[in-house]
């Protein structure tokens, strides 16, 4: 059976012709040869991993799985604990799990979490795992006028350089809500991709500022604060889920570029019972010919050597 991209070649090709009809096309023979659109390292398919660096950033009585019920004014104080998880237990617990695979994720850290846990940040980038920007703390970005938005990912992107050593290239906005400018600025700052879209399921090139600037797309498909915190699912269901999405995007990678991501937080992926289920879903991934684990910053400069990624 032919892909919809050998369908749609075949057709206009041959409707311009005027060769055939319809009941012709749809009988025509597909292509068996892989197209151009491979990934440039021989990769089948690429599984990236985003691994939040968030707790210890967040205002006063933050939104948590405590019931929002709190008599104004006062702190929410087993909430605090519940974010304190992150950088005490889930991080170590994560990075501890991406050494046994042997992956390699993004971190996209929150700076004044990193001001607040420097060694926890500095280990994450000695472990050879990429540490992105993820805001100076959890403002409203896209509310901010320009020279305040600027200085608001700035401030983001100095706290992890000061921190780890390393300087940013990666950028992801507070729930992806980034505003007018923030695509602007970020390439006046130097940054090569950002990952706040959902259009696609492989990285792309646009213009910004008449320069390209990657885009490496995210999940909430495959993501813990979404499914296992937001709708409340169990460990099975989140495996599950996400192991569906594998399968499908490994089948259509046989014919096209395919990129998965997967998300985890601090205070939610690395819980005991995530990081066994991640631990099941990623020796399940390895074992399918051709799959490898990239970094987001990996995937923006192949995306960017290629001639083939597409453009919009």
């Amino acid at each position: 059976m032919a892909t919809r991209k050998e369908f749609l070649k075949t057709a206009g090709l041959l409707g311009m012709a005027g060769m055939v009809g319809p009941a012709a096309l749809m009988a025509a023979p597909a292509q068996q040869k892989k197209p151009a659109s491979s990934w440039i390292d021989g990769s089948r398919l690429v599984v990236s991993v985003s691994m939040q660096f968030e707790a210890g950033g967040q205002p006063v009585n933050a939104e948590s799985p405590f019931p929002q019920n709190m008599v104004k004014g006062y702190k929410d104080l087993p909430s605090e604990t519940w974010y304190q998880y992150g950088y005490k237990e889930g991080i170590p617990r994560m990075l501890d799990t991406w050494d046994k695979l042997g992956i390699k994720v993004t971190s996209h850290m929150v700076g004044s979490a990193v001001l607040k846990n420097p060694a926890l940040a500095k280990e994450i980038v000695q472990r050879g795992h990429e540490a992105a920007a993820h805001g100076r703390d959890w403002a409203t970005e896209y509310t901010m006028p320009y020279e305040e938005e600027k200085k608001f990912i700035q401030d983001g992107v100095e706290a992890v350089k000061q921190v780890t050593g390393m300087t940013p290239k990666g950028y992801n906005a507070n729930w992806l809500r980034r505003g007018e400018n923030t695509l602007n600025i970020l390439q006046e700052l130097g940054f090569t991709y950002h990952i706040d879209d959902l259009s696609r399921d492989e990285p792309f090139i646009i213009q910004v500022n008449n320069k390209d600037f990657v885009v490496v797309p995210y999940t909430l498909r495959n993501n813990d604060i979404v499914l296992v915190s937001g709708q409340w699912y169990s460990t099975d269901q989140f495996l599950q889920q996400v192991k569906m999405e594998f399968d499908q995007l490994y089948e259509e990678s046989a014919n096209r570029r395919r990129m998965m991501s997967v998300s985890f937080h601090d205070r939610i992926g690395g819980t005991p019972q995530m990081v066994r289920a991640a631990t099941e879903l990623f020796t399940y991934m390895q074992q399918h010919k051709g799959v490898t684990f990239r970094r987001k910053d990996e995937i923006a400069r192949m995306a960017l050597s290629d001639k083939t990624t597409i453009r919009e």
